[in-house]
């Protein structure tokens, strides 16, 4: 019968050398700096493609995992479950379960997912305005009642006014 295996003792002298805990390991990444602006700080949390593209996916209401994983063509389901959990992180979705055996989610939009919903219009109407070289052009966003393509305007509700873009450039957030 052979003797069973023992643990591995670490030397003394190695455990004199372990960074204290509050510390990070010396192999450890740094730590990132801080947004260097608003937008910056934005796109921090949403700034990858399938996150805007999840948001988008919900707009029109709270959708489940394979609905999603459908309606997202591309997109792997690993990718989808970080995605999903990184925005529910952030707050920007709200989840769900609809299932406790097994357990299943459900999926919507926060009121700062809502919020983010109003940017992604912005910026998909940019995107059909300005189709990329050798891509087919995309309709804007139009008023429904006369058919005529929407403008973003920057707008003071104190004073009623819209702001102009060279005054609005000047603005800053307190």
């Amino acid at each position: 019968m052979s003797a069973m295996p023992q643990p591995r003792q670490m030397p003394r002298s190695a455990a004199l050398h372990e960074p204290p805990a509050n510390e990070p390991p010396a192999n450890a990444p740094p730590a990132p700096a801080p947004p260097s602006s608003s937008l910056a700080a934005a796109l921090e949390r949403v700034g990858d493609r399938w996150s805007l593209l999840l948001v988008e996916a919900l707009l029109n209401g709270s959708r489940r995992f394979n609905e999603l994983l459908e309606g997202l063509p591309g997109i792997a389901p690993n990718i989808l479950t970080d995605r999903l959990r990184r925005l529910e992180r952030e707050g920007i979705l709200v989840v769900q379960p609809y299932s406790r055996r097994p357990p299943r989610m459900e999926y919507s939009l926060s009121a700062d997912g809502r919020d983010l919903a109003s940017a992604l219009r912005l910026l998909a109407d940019w995107g059909a305005r300005r189709p990329a070289a050798g891509a087919d052009a995309h309709e804007p966003l139009r008023h429904e009642r006369c058919g005529t393509p929407l403008e973003a305007r920057w707008y003071c509700p104190t004073c009623g006014e819209t702001v102009a873009d060279r005054e609005a450039a000047e603005t800053r957030l307190i």
